[in-house]
């Protein structure tokens, strides 16, 4: 694969490069600044493109505006926000975006390097993978719709880990459940939310994000892992 790094730490930079260089993919490009990214996707052509959220000149949000636009550009182009912080004005514009696969993780919980370079191949492969902590600070600033108060204790359940990129096999070894009975809830969450079901688990996770952006709690039992 194909991967652009925008990451300002010349050491985390490097670490990346040649952490993903060593799984076997190409790096066709490592800069430390947003500051030509967009020409840079077009010269190199990349599969996957890895940006922090804040980077030079002011450290604020150059990073996660530069991901919003290359996702109106290359709508078609995966991208993995690796950050220590959830920006939360353009976050959850992001993720509620229209596109290719998507992946934001933090740099602190991140703690094992093989699971990374995994999830690093899954995004690029078609997943949308967030990082619960994500995707709790993005829900816990919105208040409870109607909709969601529908859903019984384990669709809550259900939905946080659908958010979290989880497979309907995942779902049931994470709660112990057959995945007939993880179907089950899945299609009673969604009539309930009045989502169409879908089979591609990109939409899925981000139609779940939309409806829980614009009004959604975080499960009662907290973030799910």
């Amino acid at each position: 694969m194909r991967i652009l790094i925008c990451e300002d730490s010349t050491l985390l930079r490097e670490g990346l490069v040649r952490l993903l260089a060593d799984a076997g993919h190409e790096i066709v490009a490592a800069l430390a600044d947003a500051d030509g990214i967009g020409r840079a996707v077009t010269d190199t052509a990349p599969d996957l493109c890895i940006l922090d959220v804040r980077l030079p000149p002011t450290f604020t949000d150059e990073g996660i505006r530069a991901a919003l636009a290359l996702r109106t550009d290359n709508p078609a182009l995966p991208i993995l926000v690796l950050s220590q912080y959830v920006e939360e004005r353009y976050a959850s514009d992001l993720i509620t975006s229209h596109g290719a696969a998507l992946g934001y993780l933090l740099k602190d919980r991140v703690a094992d390097v093989g699971e990374f370079v995994d999830t690093v191949a899954r995004i690029g492969a078609g997943a949308t993978v967030l990082d619960p902590e994500v995707v709790a600070q993005l829900l816990t600033r919105r208040s409870r719709d109607e909709r969601l108060s529908r859903l019984g204790e384990r669709e809550r359940t259900v939905l946080a880990l659908i958010a979290e990129g989880r497979s309907n096999q995942a779902i049931a070894a994470a709660m112990f459940l057959s995945e007939a009975s993880v179907e089950k809830y899945i299609t009673s969450l969604f009539q309930k939310l009045d989502l169409e079901q879908d089979e591609h688990g990109n939409r899925r996770v981000l139609a779940a994000l939309v409806h829980l952006e614009h009004g959604g709690s975080q499960p009662q039992n907290g973030a799910v892992r």
